[in-house]
């Protein structure tokens, strides 16, 4: 049982490690520049109050949130339509760089 245990937890461990490295910060600085910027900031701290500052963020949480706006389960037009055009690997890439990024102390809300 013992051994069972490690190996599903170093298989685990490889599968994760396997997937932050399949990302690519400089291709999501890239797409950032494309498609995110122009509300949330290049570095995901927006100095507008109405768009959500995601610098920062854990890539777990941006990555569910830009897949789910991507098919529908979470809804906001804007955010659909933006989502609408990123690949698996761009949801990826956004969410490696993004969490890469220093969080703003003054959290818009």
């Amino acid at each position: 049982m013992k051994n069972y245990v490690i190996a599903a937890v170093s298989g685990a461990a490889l599968l994760l490690s396997s997937q932050i490295m399949a990302a690519d910060i400089e291709a999501g600085k890239t797409k950032a520049a494309e498609v995110c910027a122009s509300c949330h900031g290049a570095d995901g701290n927006s100095p507008a109050p109405n768009f959500p500052k995601i610098g920062g963020q854990y890539r777990t949480y941006i990555a569910k949130a830009l897949n789910d706006y991507k098919s529908g389960k979470r809804n906001d037009p804007v955010m659909a339509g933006m989502a609408a055009g990123l690949s698996a690997a761009d949801i990826d890439n956004l969410a490696f760089y993004y969490s890469s990024q220093a969080g703003s102390l003054n959290s818009n809300k």
